[in-house]
């Protein structure tokens, strides 16, 4: 297709994105109570566990609850629109590509989404309820001389460290889909990633420290599965690379 033919079909397919988003977005702003509550459940519950008799989270700025909400709605509508965005990348690339290429790339766009819910997933069922466990271990009750120190957890610095962590998660999981699809287009060997597995095990640790809050379950709970998909990921290129050397 001509050039400008190329940039009205991107205009497109952007336009499609965005309206899935926004209209995501008014959803999620919508239900914003409900996603709040099932995001703060593994904190609540386990402040109730501990004898809080009234969990709460608190704002100390007058629109913070306001934007917080915004926020939440914000990062709802991603998740929901991340189906729709890798589906128009998809429409947009496919016309392009000969009928071998397309049985080639389709695995990489079904198994991005799956990958990346399964990341958030394990954010919040198993780091989570870990997580809170080990800083709320760090309330004392007090005694006749000494002041008790309890959680007043701020709402929107709540909602800012799982949003954060639930998207970390999800990105990481992908490692196995951009590793494969580069050594698919011939920019990685397994070979090569094989023989830099000491160095990934740094870079892994590296960034586990930089994502996730500063303790070392958290931290493990991140870097184990994503060097397990590094393996992962070695293998499927070994049998990527055997594939295509035998085919005719």
């Amino acid at each position: 297709m001509p050039f400008m033919t190329h940039l009205i079909e991107l205009r497109r397919r952007l336009l499609y994105t965005i309206t899935g988003f926004l209209v995501a977005f008014g959803i999620s702003f919508h239900y914003a109570a409900d996603i709040y509550d099932f995001l703060s459940h593994p904190l609540a519950q386990l402040m109730i566990e501990k004898g809080h008799e009234n969990p709460r989270f608190i704002f100390t700025g007058l629109a913070e609850a306001f934007f917080t909400q915004i926020k939440l709605a914000m990062w709802m509508a991603m998740f929901l629109t991340f189906p729709l965005l890798a589906s128009q990348v998809w429409l947009f690339v496919a016309p392009g590509l000969y009928k071998h290429e397309k049985r080639a790339f389709l695995p990489f766009l079904i198994a991005t989404p799956i990958l990346f819910m399964a990341g958030a997933a394990m954010a919040y069922y198993m780091v989570f309820p870990m997580a809170w466990k080990f800083f709320l271990g760090f309330e004392s009750m007090g005694g006749p001389n000494s002041m008790p120190i309890q959680l007043e957890a701020k709402v929107n610095e709540y909602l800012s460290i799982v949003m954060g962590l639930t998207l970390a998660f999800g990105f990481c999981f992908l490692l196995p889909v951009l590793l494969v699809l580069l050594n698919r287009i011939g920019m990685v060997m397994a070979e090569t990633l094989a023989g830099g597995r000491r160095y990934a095990v740094v870079l892994i640790l590296i960034v586990a420290a930089i994502l996730t809050p500063p303790d070392v379950i958290s931290q493990l709970m991140l870097a184990v599965p994503i060097y397990i998909l590094y393996e992962i990921s070695i293998w499927l290129c070994y049998w990527q690379e055997k594939s295509i050397g035998e085919r005719p």
